[in-house]
């Protein structure tokens, strides 16, 4: 019970970055994702009830609040928990550079397959161009280590 309450008020600190960063970061066309950032640090120090889940809800608050096809966050965001369960035994998510690496990269494949869910099942494209992107997937990558302290802070968890 504990964990679920921690894991909502951190939900509502993501939220509130999000929607911060967004605001300032938005309008110069940097495509930024903090809740996949938030959804891989889970991820990365709970159990797979609560990954899985944080993935899914953050991935469909966006869904809720984009004019995109639904669902296709929620869907891209439990496929990138997948991703950090399978890195899990691999990479120390304790050390920065795993973390900027994974988000990275994950960051690069949230992108392109929103876009090609995107190209599929609505039959248009909603490409923003390349540097909008990179600087969004930088911006997480750089962000990752702060946000995965947090988690891991109250959590109390250390791999």
């Amino acid at each position: 019970m504990a964990n679920t309450l921690k894991l909502f008020l951190l939900f509502i600190a993501a939220t509130v970055l999000h929607w911060a960063f967004m605001s300032v970061f938005g309008g110069a066309g940097v495509s930024l994702n903090v809740m996949l950032v938030f959804a891989c640090a889970v991820c990365a120090y709970l159990p797979p009830q609560y990954g899985y889940t944080a993935a899914f809800v953050c991935g469909l608050f966006l869904d809720f609040f984009g004019v995109k096809l639904f669902g296709n966050n929620a869907l891209t965001f439990t496929l990138c928990a997948c991703m950090m369960y399978g890195l899990d035994k691999r990479l120390d998510f304790d050390a920065p550079a795993p973390q900027m690496i994974s988000l990275f990269a994950l960051g690069l494949f949230a992108a392109v397959f929103n876009l090609a869910l995107l190209h599929v099942f609505a039959g248009f494209s909603a490409w923003t161009g390349f540097w909008p992107l990179l600087s969004g997937v930088v911006f997480n990558a750089v962000l990752a280590p702060f946000v995965f302290w947090a988690v891991r802070r109250v959590f109390k968890r250390e791999r």
